[in-house]
């Protein structure tokens, strides 16, 4: 028999170290986080964009071109101008908050038709509801909030890595020879 212990356990704890920091940096600053999130939207955009052109060559469609055409000119004018991407950003969060809350509201009576829980759905659809008006109101909320939330599961998340470096430090693997 031979014992091995775990070799790359240390990349967890590196993960952890550089979750953490990347955390508190999104945590302390929010106005950051909103311009890098208003710059990978745009860039998202973009890919989209060029993904539609290039499937429009192989289904010969217009509409995809067009489509592809209008992606790539909202990708540039988000990237170009990301102080007002950036801005509307917590927008469209609210916006879609309210979308969600009232879909779940319309969906938790759906339920309670068949006899169903339904109390936390509702619930639910109208926290979204109140979170997109608050949002709305004061949109600098939605942008502590979005960085807050990114700032959170960055230091969640490299705190489960140390978790995991410490627990994977002791395990030992038996091989049978």
């Amino acid at each position: 028999m031979v014992a091995l212990k775990l070799k790359n356990a240390k990349w967890n704890l590196i993960a952890g170290i550089a979750m953490i920091i990347l955390g508190l940096l999104v945590w302390f600053n929010p106005f950051g986080t909103m311009l890098a999130l208003a710059f990978y939207v745009g860039l998202g955009f973009l890919l989209v964009g060029a993904f539609y052109m290039m499937a429009s060559m192989n289904v010969k469609s217009g509409w995809y071109l067009l489509v592809g055409a209008l992606d790539v000119l909202v990708g540039l004018i988000l990237i170009f101008n990301l102080g007002v991407t950036a801005a509307s950003l917590p927008i469209i969060l609210a916006l879609w908050s309210l979308a969600v809350g009232v879909i779940q509201i319309i969906g938790a009576f759906e339920i309670k038709k068949f006899g169903f829980p339904w109390g936390w759905s509702a619930i639910m659809g109208g926290v979204g509801i109140i979170f997109g008006l608050v949002i709305l109101a004061y949109p600098m909320v939605g942008a502590i909030t979005i960085s807050t939330v990114v700032g959170l599961y960055a230091i969640m998340f490299g705190i489960l890595q140390l978790i995991e470096y410490k627990m994977s430090k002791d395990v030992v693997f038996i091989e049978a020879n």
